[in-house]
């Protein structure tokens, strides 16, 4: 892993990672997966397959195990279900650090 430090040896900057995308309800994936967007029921196995992710995955999701997935694993499995990615999750995190020295005021609240 890449870490800068400054003279005090703290940790400033880290390479970015990806957002996580949250999932709030896991009761609703449940529901979903009952009726999809076709009006089909899906299992685990089955969603797991259409999204090409681990079936693994999917059941740590509705088992409430896991909570949290990657931008390409909440686009595969709202798509597989049949619904908009804002119905099941949410994104969470940060895409990149903040800046070391803070992040800069505004235009209208720097000194003048």
């Amino acid at each position: 892993m890449f870490i800068e430090t400054n003279k005090l040896n703290l940790e400033v900057n880290m390479p970015p990672r990806d957002a996580l995308y949250l999932l709030p309800e896991r009761d609703l994936l449940i529901r979903l997966m009952q009726r999809t967007g076709t009006g089909q029921r899906v299992t685990v196995r089955e969603l797991a397959e259409r999204a090409e992710i681990a079936v693994g995955t999917v059941g740590n999701l509705v088992s409430g195990a896991q909570n949290c997935v990657t931008p390409a694993t909440a686009h595969a499995v709202s798509q597989a279900i049949g619904v908009d990615l804002p119905i099941l999750f949410i994104p969470v995190g940060r895409s990149a650090p903040a800046p070391a020295g803070g992040i800069a005021p505004l235009p209208e609240q720097a000194a003048v």
